[in-house]
């Protein structure tokens, strides 16, 4: 079998069953393990999975940079920004996230809304700026300019002295067994921070980013109180994250 075959065989199979167990796949065509193994790195390294222990899980596509993302699963996000405003009670503290799903909540803020804003994010101060009631607390570090946010020890410090009603956490990758996952080591930490400075996390969850796995696990499933959806999400996608247990809340369009 030519590689590319085997490469296409492989995506194939990933979409089909959502992920690869490299000794089954290995029997399955008459491969060694090590074939196998070989062209879940190439595929890995074209960003086509995520490779795992055994085997491969689908890679996140919100991988890209802020710029790149603004135009992915819009519709999605605005839906999903304007359901997570409406969960904000008065006198609240609240934790956003950046990223571009959280850009949408802070849109969507009523205007008469009392509230404090935590965020580490400049792009969301920046579009609170005209809110006349809600107070923002800005968390500062090194800015981490792929996902245009603060990081770092300085920005951990600061998040352990507050302690917020609700933080709505952006992730790349929301998987039943992995868990909330990004693509970057040290945001990882941030957002791992944040949401132990809440009362409850909920996780910002366009389609794009279910069932997919990044390389750097934030927590599991288990830590967050629920997950805010498309309506349009199909069911089978989120049996894994309900069978856990799991709040879901689908956004109206």
């Amino acid at each position: 079998m030519l590689t590319s075959h085997r490469k296409q065989r492989i995506l194939e199979r990933l979409r089909q069953s959502g992920q690869i167990v490299a000794k089954d796949l290995s029997e399955e065509l008459g491969l060694s393990e090590d074939t196998i193994r070989r062209d879940l790195r190439e595929l890995a390294a074209e960003g086509l999975l995520q490779r795992v222990h055994g085997g491969a899980l689908p890679a996140s596509p919100a991988m890209g940079d802020f710029a790149a993302r603004l135009n992915v699963a819009s519709d999605e996000k605005k839906a999903i920004g304007r359901a997570a405003a409406g969960m904000v009670s008065a006198g609240q503290v609240v934790i956003l996230d950046g990223g571009t799903t959280a850009v949408q909540i802070a849109r969507h803020f009523a205007p008469e809304l009392k509230a404090t804003v935590v965020t580490h994010s400049p792009t969301i101060a920046v579009e609170l700026v005209e809110h006349r009631n809600i107070e923002v607390i800005l968390i500062g570090g090194r800015l981490f300019k792929h996902s245009v946010v603060a990081v770092g020890a300085p920005a951990i410090e600061s998040i352990r002295r507050i302690h917020a009603d609700v933080y709505f956490m952006g992730v790349t990758g929301i998987h039943a067994e992995v868990g909330l996952t990004t693509g970057d080591f040290e945001e990882a930490h941030v957002k791992r921070a944040l949401s132990a400075s809440a009362a409850e996390t909920i996780v910002l969850a366009s389609s794009e980013k279910l069932n997919a796995v990044s390389p750097y696990v934030i927590a599991p499933i288990s830590e967050i109180a629920g997950m805010i959806v498309a309506a349009t999400t199909k069911q089978k996608k989120l049996k894994p994250f309900a069978r856990l247990g799991l709040t879901i809340t689908k956004a109206d369009e």
